[in-house]
């Protein structure tokens, strides 16, 4: 549940700082989560480790540095609070439902339809879900950005119900890591908010190269 709401939170606040915030108290629970894995499967320390310093701390302190000389807070959405509340439910709703009904084909292991692990799909799910959602309805470039951490962070939370025991599972949670990605975004927005004097995607969509 935490996972969920610091999802939504992310998405939702419109103060750039305190979405960044609420994004690095998701990364640093999906920590421990990892790490609550761990004990089960041992070799998920290292991934636990390493998500630690490159989600909570690296990720959180470009987003952060990046917001320096911002505006305070986002341009307005395309949907609002109120309705995001409504949209959010129902999608929680649905994933739990689709979830628990066809999990063998969403994750199709034996350990997938075991708790946690079976709820672990559905939060996973939820999260990317939410991602995309920020992506989708936010007109704030920066949003995006967070947007594409929660969505990595969907990914990870799955990996740890697919195969939690394979080294395999370790490695490819480790080498997916978003920071690249975070980073060229982030390089990419402050160039075009230099030449445009703007992150809102609705006008930079309208520039002509």
């Amino acid at each position: 549940m935490a996972l969920i709401i610091t999802s939504f939170g992310a998405v939702v606040t419109r103060n750039l700082r305190y979405a960044t915030y609420i994004y690095a108290i998701q990364a640093l629970l999906l920590t421990t989560v990892i790490s609550l894995f761990a004990t089960a499967s041992p070799t998920l320390f290292l991934w636990a480790a390493v998500a630690f310093i490159t989600k909570f701390i690296i990720i959180t302190w470009l987003l952060l540095s990046f917001i320096k000389g911002m505006p305070e807070y986002e341009i307005k959405a395309i949907i609002g609070f109120a309705p995001s509340v409504i949209i959010v439910t129902l999608i929680v709703i649905v994933v739990f439902e689709i979830t628990h009904k066809y999990v063998h084909f969403l994750a199709p292991t034996t350990l997938a339809t075991e708790e946690p692990y079976r709820t672990n799909v559905a939060v996973s799910l939820i999260v990317f879900t939410l991602g995309l959602y920020g992506i989708l309805t936010r007109r704030d470039a920066f949003k995006t950005a967070i947007g594409l951490c929660l969505l990595e962070n969907g990914a990870h939370l799955s990996l740890v119900s697919l195969a939690p025991g394979l080294k395999e599972t370790v490695i490819i949670g480790i080498v997916t890591d978003v920071v690249l990605g975070v980073y060229l975004l982030l390089f990419i927005i402050r160039g075009l908010r230099e030449v445009a004097g703007t992150t809102d995607t609705y006008q930079l969509t309208e520039l002509h190269w």
